[in-house]
């Protein structure tokens, strides 16, 4: 069974902007700018109110509601920001932003392939490959990065590669043609340059194909797996707000950053306690190994270049969900300004996880056993040609997991006869994948019951004493607190379990510790690309597992507001060389999780899902077990 929850009306301050609102935003910047005939609204999405006015409880009456648009005006390459007060219908702000790039418009992927598929050297260059019909080349533009050219200063960039597609049922990415790369002003929409080497790479003849028909013979044998809740959910929704067990959150969405939860909090004895007041995907970059013609630019910024929210999947139940499904759609603006309709855009649902604790004692033959239940919520983003599935599961005890899971199709390149190229993996007859990387870095509000925390590096280590460690067992716990921005620039160290600590040491539990959160780090690699690499500039967050910063509202974006083109330093290194004090304050916490792929056979030609993750897990935040009042199943009483 599903159900769509349908959101009509404001009912808290955080809730993102209606259908109504975007276009009533949008009219109000048309109305007081001269905006052009080629004015494109990259953007208008919900500008948060003020933290301490959420905080404070304010009514929606007392806060007003506003707009944020970024509008770029494709005649003239300027790019402006506006904040509109929907309350009073007024344009607040109008600001030039000279010499970004916002990320890219569907509209302007349309216009690079079309420039490219009429430029005369391009089809000659095709052709000269053995290709007569252009019908059967896959043209794909993608973000040219930043190599610090000065031809290229003032230009709205894209790279376009090309591919043959023989057969309409075949996806592209199995017929690479290598070398043949076209950079496009998307502006201007001039092909300044061609690069056709193709160094002795023949098409491959191998084809991309997954479906049923294709796959040869089905297994079979599995019975039916059916997973019902007669009774229903045991979740609520209310408005944007979603209550489960103890478990409060609310849940909106950006074109930037996709599903974004706010003020996810804890419930107990009558107390809403505050984890985390804001938590979402603020960056995600890519960064490939090649170094041919074709391969060596490529460090895609899915959220910042691309805008992963817009690749939102509507999803199917019994497919990307199963079970009882609620779903939510979101509403974002299209470049027109116009509202668009991405529909079972979020999945929630509840899951049974095995075992949530257990004791049996074998003297007096008894049990005790609870089973784990979780909520999954959930969206998914296919963005070219990967697809990313982001699961934030949250539990009975006060756990939260954060589990992201690859798949799709990898990139590839043509590779020679025989060859058995350094950084990549060959998968198939002349076709090598090369290896690459996944960086997701995690924008962490914290508020730990309340704003005012402090953050401590814990790592185990052995007594080094043997005094105090005669038979040589000894171990302990040390905790390191980052006391500046510069000082919590941390990496992880699974030798010695370390992981990082928040905690309010206004408020202790009942045997005395200061309340806390801990991150604990799943499966994860720092970039692999050097400091003075393009990416390596560009995406320097991915140098550290964890960066702490005091809240500062308008630090969004671990890469900076504009990281298309961006010649790099931006985002989270210009702002820590401050290095502003970090005890006892408002912290976020900025973890990414990297994933290094270096591509197996078994990836083509669809990868099967991987997974990794991390965790925010009570420490001392209870006094004991939360998950004692769990109720046991009715058999096992």
């Amino acid at each position: 069974m599903t159900t769509t929850a349908a959101r009509t009306t404001i009912t808290h301050p955080l809730d993102p902007l209606t259908a109504d609102e975007i276009t009533h935003a949008a009219r109000i910047v048309r109305d007081a700018q001269p905006l052009g005939p080629r004015a494109r609204f990259v953007t208008i999405e919900l500008r948060e109110p003020p933290k301490a006015a959420v905080l404070d409880g304010k009514s929606n009456a007392a806060i007003p509601r506003e707009a944020f648009a970024i509008v770029l005006d494709r005649d003239s390459g300027r790019t402006h920001e506006a904040v509109v007060d929907l309350t009073a219908g007024a344009l607040r702000s109008w600001t030039h932003k000279p010499d970004v790039q916002p990320y890219f418009l569907f509209e302007e992927f349309a216009d690079a392939i079309n420039a490219v598929r009429s430029n005369k050297e391009w089809q000659a260059a095709v052709r000269r490959r053995g290709i007569d019909d252009l019908d059967t080349v896959y043209v794909e533009p993608q973000p040219a990065g930043a190599l610090g050219l000065p031809e290229h200063d003032g230009r709205r960039l894209m790279r376009v590669l090309a591919y043959r597609k023989p057969h309409k049922a075949d996806y592209p990415w199995a017929q690479p043609l290598e070398g043949l790369v076209a950079l496009l002003d998307v502006q201007s929409g001039e092909i300044l340059h061609i690069v056709d080497e193709a160094d002795g790479a023949p098409i491959p003849e191998e084809t991309c194909r997954f479906d049923v028909d294709s796959v040869g013979p089905i297994r079979t044998g599995l019975k039916p797996l059916e997973i019902t809740q007669p009774d229903g959910v045991s979740f609520e929704i209310v408005g944007h707000e979603l209550r489960w067990q103890n478990w409060r959150m609310h849940i909106g969405m950006t074109p930037r950053e996709g599903l974004v939860l706010h003020q996810i909090a804890y419930q107990e004895n009558g107390r809403l306690r505050p984890v985390c007041y804001r938590a979402s995907l603020a960056e995600l970059v890519v960064p490939y190994a090649g170094t041919s013609a074709g391969q060596y630019w490529r460090a895609f910024f899915d959220s910042g270049e691309a805008a992963i929210g817009r690749f939102t999947n509507a999803l199917d139940h019994g497919c990307d969900c199963l079970g009882e499904i609620v779903y939510l759609d979101a509403v974002l603006s299209d470049e027109q300004g116009e509202p668009k309709a991405y529909p079972n855009a979020v999945c929630i649902h509840e899951e049974d996880f095995g075992l949530l604790w257990k004791h049996a004692d074998i003297f007096e033959n008894t049990s005790e056993v609870r089973r784990s239940r979780r909520l999954v919520v959930s969206f998914i983003a296919t963005v070219g040609n990967y697809d990313y599935a982001f699961y934030w599961f949250f539990y009975q005890d006060g756990s939260i997991e954060m589990e992201v899971r690859t798949t799709g199709v990898v990139l590839t390149q043509a590779i020679a006869t025989g060859a058995a190229p350094e950084t990549a993996t060959v998968i198939s007859r002349n076709l090598a994948a090369p290896n690459h990387q996944h960086l997701f870095c995690f924008r962490l509000d914290m508020d730990v019951d309340g704003p005012d925390n402090s953050v401590y590096e814990m790592s185990s280590e052995p007594v080094a004493d043997r005094a105090r460690n005669p038979y040589g067992n000894a171990f302990r716990s040390r905790a390191v607190q980052l006391t500046s921005e510069r000082a919590a620039q941390r990496d992880i160290d699974p030798y010695s379990a370390r992981y990082w600590k928040v905690v309010n040491a206004s408020r202790r539990n009942g045997s005395g510790h200061a309340v806390g959160y801990t991150l604990i780090p799943g499966e994860t690699t720092p970039m692999m690309a050097s400091e003075d690499s393009s990416a390596g500039k560009r995406a320097a967050f991915g140098r550290h597992s964890l960066w702490v910063t005091p809240y500062d509202p308008d630090e969004r974006y671990p890469a900076g507001d504009y990281p298309n083109q961006h010649p790099g330093g931006d985002g989270l290194p210009r702002w820590t060389q401050a290095d502003r004090p970090l005890d006892d304050t408002d912290v976020v916490l900025w973890y990414t999780l990297g994933l290094t792929h270096i591509v197996r056979p078994e990836d083509w030609p669809i990868m099967p899902v991987h997974r990794a993750g991390f965790a925010l897990r009570p420490w001392g935040f209870f006094d004991r077990n939360p998950a004692l009042d769990v109720a046991p199943p009715d058999h096992c009483h």
